[in-house]
């Protein structure tokens, strides 16, 4: 057991006295209560005992359990201590349709993790008692990967607020540059992640992809000098330059019947191979991006043409590998 002045030691006895509490139909007792929590039994004197359970009770209520105080013997000035099992337990959660379908699709995000069966047995709970279909998100399809490599570096610039550099590949020719960057937001959409900051070079503020920076993220020791503008919208400005770009490169995918739900929607033909297999044909702007979203599918989808897609998709799927079999090790 911790030492009784430490946070665990503490943590452990307002457990035991929340248990013991519960666990009596009955208001307890002051002295019993000292015979039943075992740090208490440790308490030399009544004084420290009083002390220590008067600061426990005012911990209790602050918490929001519902310690209630009544009289209880012969003796009006005796008084005994319970939590309403009642009061205590949480009411019954209930989701809407759409609720149940977000849940439902989170679930299925462990579909070939460890978690899987656990995954599976609490939204079995959570749609128990309605009516779910054998597959309510037909169209819907959460992805593995890992992280772009930019992000944990860039993640801790924005918390830190100190500017970094990398190298960035210039969407149309084929070329890259450095930047310099006062990181100010860290954002997803549609599926990507970008960077929103102030470019050192241009002195304007910038939105960068995370999946286009080609070197290591260097966050120097130099704090941002430009603040961050009050009627800043990273999300407007993320939307404002997504999609202008033109789809000009041909892709030839192999893909699993029943997925590439997304992939199958931009696509220009599809044709059946056999029941399990589709060859779509599709356009794409930007190789990296395109073989980031081709590797979330995974085995789902196989890269036909062209070559320089399909090993960087190979590409990505080992290092995703590769960083699985590190964090089991």
């Amino acid at each position: 057991m911790a030492a009784p002045n430490t946070p665990a030691a503490k943590t452990e006895r307002l457990l035991n006295l929340t248990m013991s509490l519960l666990s009596s139909r009955m208001p307890l007792s002051k002295q019993r209560i000292r015979r039943m929590v075992e740090a208490y039994q440790a308490i030399e004197t009544d004084e420290a005992f009083d002390r220590m359970f008067e600061r426990d009770k005012e911990d209790l209520r602050r918490m929001g359990i519902p310690l209630v105080t009544e009289d209880i013997g012969v003796f009006e000035d005796e008084q005994g201590y319970r939590i309403d099992q009642r009061d205590y337990a949480l009411p019954a959660v209930e989701l809407t349709a759409d609720e149940r379908a977000v849940v439902g699709l989170a679930s299925r995000a462990w579909a070939h993790a460890t978690m899987a069966g656990t995954a599976a047995t609490a939204w079995r709970k959570v749609a128990s008692g309605e009516e779910v279909g054998e597959d309510p998100f037909v169209g819907l399809e959460p992805r593995l990967g890992g992280a772009e490599p930019a992000f944990e570096p860039l993640k801790d610039a924005v918390l830190t607020a100190r500017s970094v550099r990398f190298d960035y590949a210039r969407p149309g020719t084929g070329g890259t540059a450095t930047r310099r960057v006062e990181p100010w937001y860290l954002t997803a959409w549609r599926g990507r992640w970008y960077l929103v900051g102030h470019d050192l070079d241009r002195e304007a503020p910038r939105v960068f992809r995370l999946s286009r920076i080609s070197s290591d993220v260097d966050v120097t020791r130099e704090p941002i000098s430009v603040p961050v503008p009050d009627d800043l919208d990273p999300v407007s400005m993320i939307a404002a330059i997504d999609g202008r770009e033109p789809e000009r490169s041909p892709a030839v995918l192999r893909v699993r019947a029943g997925s590439g739900h997304w992939l199958r929607r931009r696509a220009e033909r599809v044709d059946a191979l056999d029941e399990q297999w589709d060859r779509v044909h599709l356009q794409h702007a930007g190789l990296a991006g395109f073989a980031a979203e081709v590797a979330g599918h995974g085995p789902d989808v196989v890269v036909e043409e062209p070559t320089e897609l399909r090993e960087a998709v190979v590409e990505r799927l080992r290092a995703v590998a590769e960083q699985h079999e590190g964090s089991a090790s």
